[in-house]
Order: C-alpha cells, then sequence, then structure tokens
C-alpha cells in the first residue's frame, strides 16, 4: 500500500508516538507548518500512524486548522461552527461534507471567473488601469485563501498603490465635474 501511494504521488508522512512527523519522500522530519504549506502548494500527501499505520490524515489536517484559528488567521465565524457542530449525529450528517467540498470549489471557481470578468470588462477602456489596481486590491484582499500572505516588503508598496489610487478618484472626479459644467 505505502508503495502504491508513493507511486501516485501522495507523500506518505509518518507520525509517531512522540507526535514528531516524519516525511518519507525527504527522509526528514516536519511540522504542522511544513504540511500546512504543502496544502498550499497542492501537493498530495497522506499521514499515518507510525505504529498502527492507521491513515490519520483527517485528524492531522483538523489539528492545522485549529492552530491556524489560535493563531489570529480565524477564518470560521462562531456561528458556522456552531451549526457544524450540531449536526453531528443528525441525520444529514452524511451530507455535510460533500456539500462543504462542492460548496469551497464554487466558491474558488467563482472567485476565478470573478478575476477573469473584470478583467475582461476593463481590459480595453479608460478605466483599464484603474481596474488593474482595483483588481490587485481584491487580490489582496482574497490573500486569506490563497497560499502565502503578504510580506511587509509588498504592504508598503500598498501604501503607495492606495495613494495613486486616490490620486486617480480625484482626476476623475474632476473630468467629470467639467464635463457636466
Amino acid at each position: 500500500m505505502k508503495k502504491n501511494a508513493a507511486a501516485d504521488g501522495i507523500v506518505i508522512i509518518k507520525k509517531y508516538a512522540n507526535r514528531r512527523l516524519y516525511n518519507t519522500d525527504t527522509s526528514s522530519y516536519i511540522t504542522l507548518e511544513h504540511l500546512a504549506a504543502m496544502v498550499r502548494e497542492n501537493r498530495e500527501f497522506k499521514v499515518l500512524d507510525a505504529k498502527t499505520e492507521e491513515d490519520i490524515t483527517h485528524s492531522v489536517l483538523t489539528q492545522i486548522i485549529m492552530e491556524e484559528e489560535q493563531r489570529g488567521q480565524a477564518m470560521l465565524p462562531v456561528n458556522f461552527l456552531r451549526q457544524l457542530i450540531s449536526m453531528y449525529g443528525d441525520s444529514m450528517q452524511a451530507v455535510v461534507p460533500g456539500y462543504l467540498e462542492a460548496s469551497m470549489e464554487a466558491f474558488r471557481r467563482n472567485q476565478e471567473q470573478f478575476r477573469s470578468a473584470v478583467e475582461g470588462a476593463f481590459g480595453a477602456g479608460p478605466f483599464a488601469e484603474m481596474a488593474k489596481r482595483n483588481m490587485a486590491m481584491f487580490e489582496a484582499a482574497t490573500s486569506a485563501f490563497k497560499p502565502g500572505a503578504a510580506k511587509p516588503a509588498e504592504a508598503a508598496g500598498k501604501d503607495d498603490e492606495i495613494d495613486a489610487l486616490k490620486a486617480e478618484l480625484a482626476s476623475l472626479k474632476d473630468k467629470i465635474e467639467k464635463l457636466g459644467k
């Protein structure tokens, strides 16, 4: 079974009793942060209990989410968590995982379609540059759903970008006022 998983490109991670994680692909010990990075890079992996060979990927991924939430990266609203907990033991419990997975996939697809639509709508008109800047700001705002957070150097660049947008907006207001007169 291990050989099949490795042959399919799935990295096998072994979790030992001392809570250490061992990446069999790189022959090195890793942390939960490494696994989170692998998820963001769309690298497939399976976490196995080193002693029993039981697949514990689900519980390890849940642990990563808990640590992200505790670190101030809260993405799951309290009301959502309450509703999710209330579904355990409910007759609809079996439907929930598929529904959540489909909803997240639809969210990602809609995000891509929105990006394409905005770029297409403003690609050749007079507002093209402003649309590109707005799109950059939108992407920065949605970075919570993407790998890698904004770096401090990028944040300083965003301030300059905001100032440029304010100046451009003021210029457009002036032009509109002149056209109205």
